[in-house]
Order: structure tokens, then sequence, then C-alpha cells
């Protein structure tokens, strides 16, 4: 699995002009599914998100995961963060898992994050949708 994961004070996913999920203080997930990937790898990549220190104590420094913020997490898939782009200038996604098997990761990743607590918001999957952000800090991060 791949995820750019970005710490925001608010996101949110329109699809046709229709609101589909939102967030306020937490993370925004873009998460692509890959061949191989399997529930054990969703698993992990979901607590290690949860528990992942980048919002600030006290003092300012990173120290307090979204679950001790009691943050939200807004959960969009985004199939082209596996695109291989190292030859010719069109992208391939031959290391996207198949729609199908994506679905069933996507949606399991979803629940594990649920199962620890937090309150998470999605995209349509396979949807064509609008994703808008305020990154807080900005603090960007990529697993994969």
């Amino acid at each position: 699995m791949i995820a750019v994961v970005q710490r925001v004070s608010e996101a949110r996913v329109t699809v046709e002009g229709e609101l589909v999920g939102a967030v306020g203080r937490g993370l925004l997930v873009l998460l692509a599914v890959e061949k191989g990937d399997s529930e054990a790898t969703s698993s992990t990549l979901a607590n290690k998100i949860a528990n992942l220190r980048v919002f600030p104590d006290e003092t300012g420094k990173m120290d307090k995961s979204v679950l001790d913020i009691e943050g939200e997490l807004l959960v969009v898939s985004q199939f082209t963060l596996a695109a291989d782009t190292s030859k010719g200038r069109r992208p391939s996604f031959d290391r996207a898992a198949p729609p199908a098997e994506a679905r069933v990761l996507y949606e399991h990743f979803v629940s594990v994050s649920r199962s620890l607590g937090l309150v998470v918001a999605t995209g349509r999957f396979q949807a064509d949708m609008d994703v808008t952000l305020t990154n807080k800090g900005p603090v960007t991060l990529i697993f994969g």
C-alpha cells in the first residue's frame, strides 16, 4: 500500500458537487492498494498512521498522534499513487490492485481506523472526486 498523509486543519471531498466526506483537524490519507497487498498490510498501515506523532505537544514538538488529539481521518482512494513513471510519458498503473481487490482492502483500512476509535470520513471509491484541504504546517508524509 502507498499512502500520502497530510496534516490538515480541514479537508473535504465532493463528487459532482455533492459533499461526500469532510473532517476538521486531523489527517487526510490518500491511499493506493497495490497488487500483493493484504489485510495484514492494511491493518499495519492503519495502525501506523493512527499512532503517527505529527501533531504538536504543549511545547510545539511533534509528539502527538491523531488519536491523542482526538482528530479525524479523511481517507480517499487514489490508485494513481501506484503509477510507474520510469518509462515514456504515460504512467503505467500495472502495480495497482484490481478495483474489486482494492475496494476490499481500502474498506478494511477504514474499518481498522474506526476500530481504533477514530472518526473516519471517506471519499467515494472509483469516483472522480474533488479534494480540498488546508495542509497545516505544511506536513506531508509518504508511506510505501
